[in-house]
C-alpha cells in the first residue's frame, strides 16, 4: 500500500477525506496549508472497479485510509493527526519491524512503505538513501497525475479489519533515469487495520509485492538511449542521484 499524491494547497473539500479541514484548529501542514486532490480524484473516479454505497464499510475503510495518507504526507506533527493513537500506532509492512508513528512520519509513507532488507544491488528503490521530500518527488515524477488507491474487498469488520486494495497510476514521467511509456501500472495488496473505539487506527499490517510495482516503472528504456524521449532527455531526471 504505498500512497496517493496531492496537487498544490488549495482550500477546498474533499469528499474522499476526513480531517481535510480543522476549522480553528492550529495545523501545521507541510506546504502551508491543506492539499487538494483533483487530479487524483478523477483518476480514481475514472479508473476504480466500484462505487461503494455511501456509509457501507467498504466506503469507511477507503476514506479512513485516504484520510491517514493525506495527514502523513500534508502534516508535520503527529499530535494533529486525528486518524490514528499516536501512542499506540505501529506500521508493519511485509512482516519487518514495527515502525512507531513518530519513525513513520520522519520516514515519509513511501520510505517506510518501500524499506526493505534486500543487498543493495537487488535493491529497486533504496529508501535509506532518500529523504521525505525526494521520496515524494521520485513518484510525483513519475506518476504526475497521481497514484490512485481503491479498495477491492473488505473481509472483517472493527476492531481488526482486514481488507484487500489496489494501486494504479500511469506511468507519464520519468523514474530514477527511466523514461516514461505512459502505460497503467498497478499492484494488489492485503492490509489489517486494528481500530480503537473510537475507530482510530492502533496498528496496520500490509502485505504487497514490490515487484509489481517497479516491474512497470522499470520497464521504460533509460532516458539517454531513448530515441522517443528527447525532451525528457534534456531536463534529465531531477531525482537521480
Amino acid at each position: 500500500m504505498a500512497t496517493e499524491e496531492a496537487a498544490v494547497p488549495k482550500i477546498v473539500g474533499d469528499k474522499y477525506r476526513s480531517f481535510l479541514h480543522d476549522d480553528g484548529e492550529k495545523i501545521e501542514w507541510r506546504h502551508g496549508g491543506p492539499p487538494t486532490y483533483d487530479d487524483v480524484n478523477k483518476l480514481f473516479e475514472e479508473g476504480r472497479t466500484k462505487e461503494w454505497p455511501k456509509g457501507s464499510l467498504e466506503e469507511i475503510v477507503q476514506n479512513a485510509v485516504k484520510s491517514w495518507e493525506m495527514e502523513l504526507s500534508h502534516k508535520t506533527r503527529l499530535k494533529d493527526f486525528k486518524t490514528i493513537n499516536p501512542e499506540k500506532f505501529k506500521l508493519f509492512v511485509n512482516g519487518r519491524e514495527g515502525l512507531s508513528g513518530e519513525e513513520t512520519l520522519e520516514l515519509g509513507s513511501y520510505n517506510a512503505l518501500l524499506k526493505n532488507s534486500l543487498p543493495k544491488e537487488f535493491q529497486y528503490y533504496k529508501a535509506d538513501e532518500e529523504t521525505f521530500e525526494s521520496s515524494h518527488d521520485v513518484f510525483r515524477s513519475a506518476f504526475p497525475r497521481g497514484f490512485a488507491w481503491e479498495v477491492l474487498n473488505v473481509y472483517s469488520g472493527p476492531p481488526e479489519i482486514a481488507f484487500k486494495y489496489r494501486h494504479w497510476g500511469f506511468f507519464e514521467g520519468p523514474y530514477k533515469g527511466h523514461a516514461p511509456t505512459g502505460e497503467r501500472v498497478q499492484f494488489v495488496g492485503l492490509a489489517t487495520l486494528k481500530v480503537d473505539e473510537s475507530l482510530r487506527v492502533e496498528e496496520v499490517e500490509v502485505y504487497y509485492d514490490p515487484a509489481e510495482l517497479f516491474g512497470g516503472l522499470l520497464k521504460g528504456p533509460p532516458i539517454s538511449e531513448s530515441k522517443h524521449h528527447a525532451g525528457t532527455a534534456a531536463h534529465g531526471c531531477p531525482l537521480s542521484k
